[in-house]
């Protein structure tokens, strides 16, 4: 899409890979044009970015028309896909437990530690941070691309209307409210050719949404459904460490193992796929909105998701008759593994998970642009259903496939609430010298997972006997102000200050009547100053500095949450201490005309970080999960973001991101193996170097073409960096991928897409396989 000069004036907000543009207003009250001041710019619309766009501090943003021209976008996660420093580690389409964001010193294992917004209605994951126990990644299924209208990203904790998660990014999806009547209609196919250890398979995976709109007199409304049907490449693989097994003869002989080397450079045998989903997701949408006043607008949001997945595994192993071979011990090439390693229920894990969440938003602001504004925003995420079935470890395939004893989770009745009231003062009017915003904020939540026994039936049975019940609750209350000020001519300053009211209480952890444990409730209070300044060096040139302490509180799930599966554990801690972060952030902006270039410098010093850190245990054949405070992690980095249209000839727009991060371990109490053992190793999941390109041209009106890469250098999972293999199963590796689109507008109304993801066919990890080559083709109709 090509940077429209106006859009440029827009860029010194979101100056980085996408840009914004310009749309007409949709609110009853037409307000006044967007202009450049000191590198800040106000957005005026019927559905403007939750983000504060009065701070002089990194931002980015992404149109609906640049996510249909430019992304393979089957989930809503998708759209972030070649923003700068910014990944999401999606596995497969309907990535529902697993896709957690990551950012400049935020890895893929801290999902608390980012922000993610629909609309202003919360989305992340407060309840835990990552994936250990139970899985706490942004609900991204309350959003699908077709509702998108724009995506805002804010980089760091700069703006004190946030809590403390948005230490890494705060983003924003900003979704559909039509101004006349429209309908949309979409259907999508995946194809993933995929080939791994001896895994050779095709996965496939179909999509169909559709969505209606209208606005008449004072009402205006939307409806979005959305259907998945998803097979997934498998994610988890059953191992055995070489050094567990005995030479001699005991076990059944089998064929089919896999030799190679685990992520520590130990030689290990893969025995076959422990996970494979497939997952069908139904996702609604309801948006209502009536305009009290030409200047007062009242929405309601409700959303639905339901998800159905199976997780099935496939043994490699063969007897001497060809027959497959699932339990028991076993010998490979004379190595018994019999005993505590012989195969057992946790090794060809079966699941089955059910969910039914509920969203509701409502939202009643003001839109005067005088000296007074304000607004209220209530949400609820409700986990209607939640449970999770499987066979226990006593139970092995192939008895496991048609029943036995196991186990089911149930979450029904964890959910967040949340509450903010905000006010906007303009002493001298809109374009006085002081815009200041305060606001009070309510944060409450439950979690409630009652684990328990199933004698006969895992598949289908009530819940029996108690395995394990987690409770407890965390409550965030907040008042913040910050006054935006433009003290000079050239010169605009953003000073913030956030106080902040931290309780955890009614927390439980029983396992049985003889072993429950209630702790002490907890509460404490902080103060977190926010400061930012933008300088108009020249009519092209703007220089930014921000700085801001942020403080991440324990989560529920991390205080509370002790877990126990047939294939993993998780060890909570009630005494864990908040994690304190001082971020700050200097940039350069140019403007090019019909491009922009920006050098962003990038600081974090993080004193007691939460982490959760898994380990694979041969003795009891499980992942464990233990989170821990590491006492400082400092992180320095440069990022450079480039943004043209028109580069070179008509038609040719070019985005590109190059970032360079040196986040590492200064302080720990805590080790791994031995003492000490990581004092001066690389931060997990942070690595030295990423980078993003994405070029787009349009062939005319009718056709358009993009190509897009992406970059990330050698990481480590672990605290130690004892993970020196990243090129296999629980590896983080190192990878270069690109990306194709083409879209062909048929008419007015019809238009189609074809795309290959990892277009290189690149096999690389996170803990879990990426998807390899991935074909997808969509029929789009819009009236």
């Amino acid at each position: 899409m090509r940077l429209p000069r106006t859009a440029a004036a827009l860029a010194a907000v979101f100056p980085l890979s996408f840009v914004a543009p310009v749309r007409a207003a949709e609110s009853p009250a037409e307000p006044p044009a967007q202009t450049k001041s000191l590198g800040v710019v106000t957005i005026h619309s019927g559905q403007p970015t939750s983000l504060p766009t009065q701070i002089p501090t990194t931002m980015e943003g992404i149109t609906r028309e640049q996510i249909e021209q430019t992304v393979n976008a089957t989930d809503s996660e998708d759209a972030l896909k070649y923003f700068p420093s910014l990944l999401v580690r999606k596995r497969y389409i309907g990535d529902y437990n697993h896709a957690i964001l990551s950012s400049r010193a935020s890895g893929t294992g801290n999902s608390a530690r980012s922000a993610v917004y629909a609309d202003g209605i919360l989305l992340s994951n407060y309840l835990g941070n990552g994936v250990g126990g139970l899985s706490f990644p942004p609900r991204w299924g309350m959003v699908t691309p077709e509702e998108i209208e724009r995506v805002d990203v804010m980089y760091g904790p700069f703006s004190a209307a946030y809590p403390g998660n948005s230490v890494g990014a705060v983003v924003d999806y900003v979704t559909r409210m039509p101004t006349k009547f429209e309908a949309h209609a979409q259907m999508g196919f995946t194809s993933q050719p995929f080939s791994l250890y001896n895994t050779s398979a095709t996965y496939r995976s179909w999509q169909t949404s559709a969505s209606l709109g209208n606005r008449s007199g004072d009402w205006s409304w939307w409806l979005n459904v959305n259907h998945t049907d998803s097979q997934g490449q498998p994610l988890t693989f059953a191992t055995r460490l070489a050094s567990a097994g005995t030479p001699g003869a005991g076990g059944t002989p089998v064929s089919g193992a896999v030799a190679g080397l685990n992520s520590a450079g130990q030689p290990w045998v893969i025995l076959g796929t422990g996970t494979q989903y497939h997952t069908r997701q139904d996702h609604l949408k309801a948006k209502l909105a009536y305009d009290l006043t030409p200047t007062v607008r009242a929405t309601y949001t409700l959303g639905l998701w339901e998800n159905r997945s199976e997780g099935r595994p496939v043994s490699y192993l063969r007897n001497a008759a060809g027959q497959s071979v699932t339990s028991g011990g076993i010998n490979i090439n004379g190595t018994a593994f019999t005993g505590a390693q012989a195969l057992a229920g946790g090794d060809f894990a079966l699941t089955n998970q059910s969910s039914l969440h509920l969203m509701h938003g409502l939202s009643v602001k003001s839109h005067t642009q005088g000296r007074w504004d304000w607004e209220a925003v209530a949400s609820v995420y409700d986990y209607q259903r939640d449970t999770l079935r499987q066979n226990a470890a006593a139970n092995p395939l192939p008895g496991a496939a048609a029943g036995g004893p196991g186990t089911v989770a149930d979450g029904s009745g964890t959910g967040w609430r949340n509450l903010a009231l905000k006010g906007t003062w303009r002493p001298q009017g809109v374009k006085g010298a002081h815009i200041v915003d305060f606001g009070w904020q309510l944060d409450d939540y439950t979690l409630s997972y009652l684990t328990s026994g199933i004698a006969a039936n895992w598949q289908a049975d009530p819940a029996g006997a108690l395995v394990s019940n987690v409770q407890g609750r965390t409550q965030l209350q907040s008042l913040w102000a910050q006054d935006a000020w433009a003290l000079a001519e050239r010169w605009k300053t953003v000073l913030g200050l956030r106080a902040e009211q931290w309780r955890a209480f009614d927390g439980a952890t029983v396992f049985s009547a003889a072993s429950a444990l209630a702790y002490p409730a907890r509460r404490e209070t902080y103060l977190s100053p926010k400061a930012a300044l933008s300088y108009q060096w020249a009519p092209d040139l703007v220089l930014k500095a921000s700085a801001g302490r942020a403080v991440r509180m324990p989560t529920v799930g991390e205080l509370y949450g002790a877990t126990s599966t047939t294939n993993s554990q998780y060890l909570n801690d009630p005494n864990l201490r908040p994690e304190r972060s001082v971020t700050t952030e200097l940039s350069a902006e140019k403007d090019l005309g019909s491009a922009l270039l920006r050098l962003t410098f990038f600081t974090e010093d993080t004193h007691d970080s939460l982490y959760s850190q898994t380990t694979y245990d041969p003795v009891a054949n499980r992942n464990i999960s233990r989170v821990q405070n590491v006492g400082r992690i400092q992180t320095r980095g440069l990022e450079m973001a480039y943004s043209g249209s028109d580069v070179g000839t008509k038609g040719l727009d070019l985005n590109a991101s190059l970032t360079y991060a040196d986040s590492v371990i200064k302080e720990n109490a805590g080790f791994v193996s031995v003492p000490g053992d990581t004092l001066g190793k690389q931060q997990p999941n942070i690595p030295k170097w990423r980078a993003t390109a994405l070029a787009s041209y349009r062939l005319g009106e009718r056709w358009s073409v993009a190509f897009g890469a992406r970059y990330s250098g050698s990481q480590y999972r672990t605290l130690n960096n004892s993970d020196t293999n990243g090129f296999a199963y629980m590896g983080v590796s190192k990878y270069f991928t690109t990306d194709l689109r083409v879209r062909y507008r048929i008419s007015r109304q019809l238009a189609a897409s074809f795309g290959i993801d990892n277009l290189n066919n690149a096999q690389y990890w996170n803990f879990h396989p990426y998807p390899q080559r991935s074909y997808s083709a969509e029929l789009k109709f819009d009236l």
